[in-house]
């Protein structure tokens, strides 16, 4: 006990260093470009908070790769979870879908894919803007233990982890560096 309270010791583990992010993304994106024959036809939506700059990063290089910019947007999935009851009121943040998503290859990108529920959410949200031809999902760290029946098509690093376990991803967009961490209490 410290100063009366209970205090929870936690240790950290780096799971993925900055350079080891540039190189995944790297090797995400080819694996996008490798199955996407038909590049002016993609489109990549980042799930709100992590996924909108991870979405940004594979862009550029897709649009390297490719010879040709490639749209990014985001999407709030925070209206459409289904444990809206369970948390304190959310926090919503911006949804912009940068063209019509109707016949075309929506890439969606996370940073954490874990029960698969965020995912689901993106996916009933995507509804409300069009029909894509098709929904890949791209994710920097998959962590296992989904409770739906989702599986990325794309996948940084899978790490096994226990439910317990807390994975930290941190983006030079917000946080001024790129850090991957995994948090055991």
């Amino acid at each position: 006990m410290l100063g009366g309270r209970m205090s929870k010791l936690t240790s950290s583990r780096v799971l993925m260093t900055s350079g080891e992010m540039q190189r995944v993304l790297a090797r995400v994106a080819h694996e996008v470009a490798e199955r996407n024959g038909l590049s002016s036809n993609v489109v990549l939506i980042g799930i709100q908070r992590g996924g909108p700059f991870l979405a940004q990063r594979l862009g550029q290089a897709l649009a390297e790769l490719w010879g040709h910019s490639v749209p990014v947007g985001m999407v709030d999935v925070t209206m459409h979870r289904d444990d809206l009851n369970h948390r304190m009121p959310p926090e919503i943040f911006p949804t912009q879908i940068p063209c019509d998503i109707n016949h075309r290859t929506v890439v969606l990108v996370d940073d954490v894919l874990f029960s698969g529920r965020t995912t689901r959410a993106a996916l009933d949200s995507l509804n409300d803007f069009g029909r894509p031809e098709r929904v890949q999902l791209a994710v920097l760290i998959d962590r296992g233990h989904r409770e739906l029946p989702i599986r990325p098509d794309f996948v940084g690093r899978a790490v096994d982890t226990t439910k317990t376990e807390r994975i930290e991803v941190r983006l030079r967009e917000e946080f001024g560096e790129d850090l991957v961490s995994l948090e055991s209490l």
